[in-house]
């Protein structure tokens, strides 16, 4: 069996993963700095997919962007998904269905679980064509080993340990999950036990805080013998993944940007075969042996 996703990279924490037909976008977020101002994601360009899931995970600035509620005034065929714990001022301004750790929802081409994170609001398991992606949200070993006390500490690793517990035991093909520099030494603590714990077959760093070289060389020096690490570092820059049952194959696509790149590029394997634009295509990474199926 071989099923073909495409990764897109927006900022910070946000991303989208379609398959052609189902579009899925989690905490899209502009930027403090409105760094998506040249290449928005808007409502007009997810009118032309069969239905739409759009996730926030959690109400902290940084996943949280009202420009998303804007969207289905363009493309009614989003459904909107939110974390079921938002405090009242951003509980105004969101809408869609609520989950709240433990809770299940079956919709067209989706089931989605949510769990608990070591933070706010909950993380996420899509299935989607019998893959399942995990999206952590919050979800990290918030430790701050230089400014944080030993009790502080403590707690952040009893948080952490506690919401992946049920996490461990699950078949994960794609994870997207934080690894903040902010947190000095040992920042990549949370990440490297989820890879060892969890064994994604494809694992992306987000919420890197503008640090492209931490995600860059993460994924150079952290693969497994069952996960393969991937860094997306610039607004819209794409992955075709390609999953069989023993291995992973990817192509790195430039930054799909509205209005230059047709939306049935998202399904095609390779987009830019019949076009003029000045592009370096992609190289296949090798396929990954041991990789659980």
């Amino acid at each position: 069996m071989e099923t073909t996703l495409t990764v897109t990279y927006y900022h910070h924490a946000g991303f989208s993963v379609t398959d052609g037909t189902v579009f899925l976008v989690f905490d899209y977020w502009r930027g403090e700095n409105d760094e998506m101002n040249s290449c928005p994601l808007t409502g007009d360009e997810l009118a032309g997919y069969k239905r739409v899931y759009v996730f926030v995970s959690n109400d902290r600035e940084d996943h949280f962007d009202e420009t998303v509620f804007t969207w289905d005034r363009s493309a009614p065929n989003i459904t909107y998904v939110i974390a079921g714990n938002m405090d009242a001022e951003h509980r105004k301004k969101a809408r869609g269905l609520e989950m709240n750790p433990g809770d299940d929802l079956k919709l067209e081409g989706v089931d989605i679980h949510a769990y608990a994170t070591s933070d706010r609001g909950v993380s996420l398991l899509v299935t989607l064509d019998g893959l399942k992606i995990f999206y952590a949200g919050e979800l990290n070993l918030w430790h701050w080993r230089e400014e944080s006390s030993l009790s502080e500490i403590q707690e952040a690793e009893r948080a952490f340990e506690s919401a992946m517990a049920p996490i461990e035991k699950l078949h994960v093909d794609l994870a997207m999950f934080p690894l903040d520099p902010r947190m000095g030494g040992l920042f990549d603590a949370g990440a490297n036990h989820f890879i060892m714990s969890v064994k994604p077959r494809l694992f992306i760093p987000m919420q890197w805080h503008g640090r492209k070289n931490v995600a860059s060389e993460y994924a150079r020096r952290g693969r497994t013998r069952f996960t393969e690490i991937l860094a997306l570092t610039s607004p819209r820059e794409q992955a075709q993944v390609t999953y069989r049952d023993s291995s992973i194959t990817w192509k790195i696509l430039p930054p799909s940007l509205p209005n230059e790149v047709s939306l049935d590029s998202l399904a095609q394997d390779d987009p830019f075969a019949d076009s003029d634009l000045p592009v370096a295509l992609d190289t296949d990474t090798e396929p990954k042996k041991g990789n659980t199926p």
